[in-house]
């Protein structure tokens, strides 16, 4: 059985998140820390409400018995100044990945990033360098699995809805075109859903690979499903 830590679960991806690790026989406990509470109401949810996202000395107890930790917390970076993107970014996921792994180094770290990072770190895009140092500082950790979810085009599902005003604007116009978008561009679409049940997969049998895009993770949810189907 799997207990699961889950940052971002009021967002987008992290709602759809939640929805699979709710949904899995498999996970025995699922603990969400943010700055709001997620309205969801369920017997394996436990909820953290705190304002303070850089400070977890006080939940070290509760870390140690995670075994998978999500972490889908990010915000947009239309209009911010790069240290105000960086302190969300970088600095709140860092500090979270720190505590874990000084509480349970055996966990299983599973980063949502965006198609487009910067490994480099130094490119001229400041979301795509901020996130390309974040990932290299998670890779660096030393977790017993890091994996980096790198979405591009997410379509929600299941009623998950984005925090970004325009996000929510959009969406429902690219609603009709998802499919057509799927199958021209498998390696650039996904959906919340099967983000969720591939960093389900994760956390059970390992990433094929550090750095994954949409078409890798669409490749887990779809083996998952696979296997869900054969015959005991």
């Amino acid at each position: 059985m799997i207990n699961v830590l889950l940052f971002g679960a009021t967002g987008m991806v992290g709602q759809g998140v939640l929805r699979e690790c709710l949904l899995a026989d498999d996970v025995a406990r699922v603990v969400t820390i943010g700055r709001r509470a997620t309205g969801v109401s369920h017997p394996k949810l436990h909820e953290i409400v705190q304002s303070d996202l850089l400070d977890y000395q006080a939940l070290e107890a509760e870390l140690r018995g995670i075994d998978a930790c999500f972490f889908c917390l990010g915000m947009s970076s239309v209009g911010k100044r790069e240290d105000d993107y960086t302190r969300v970014t970088f600095d709140i996921t860092l500090a979270a990945a720190r505590a874990l792994v000084r509480a349970n180094p055996r966990a299983t770290f599973v980063y949502v990033s965006g198609a487009g990072a910067d490994s480099s770190g130094g490119g001229p895009t400041m979301w795509a360098r901020v996130r390309g140092r974040t990932e290299n500082a998670l890779l660096a950790t030393p977790f017993a699995r890091v994996a980096v979810f790198r979405p591009a085009v997410i379509q929600p599902l299941y009623g998950a809805r984005s925090k970004t005003a325009l996000y929510r604007l959009l969406y429902p116009a690219f609603v009709p075109l998802f499919p057509l978008l799927r199958w021209l561009a498998p390696a650039s679409t996904t959906t919340t859903a099967a983000i969720g049940i591939a960093m389900l997969e994760v956390a059970r049998h390992g990433a094929p690979k550090a750095i994954l895009d949409s078409r890798d993770i669409n490749d887990l949810a779809n083996g998952a499903a696979r296997q869900h189907m054969q015959p005991a």
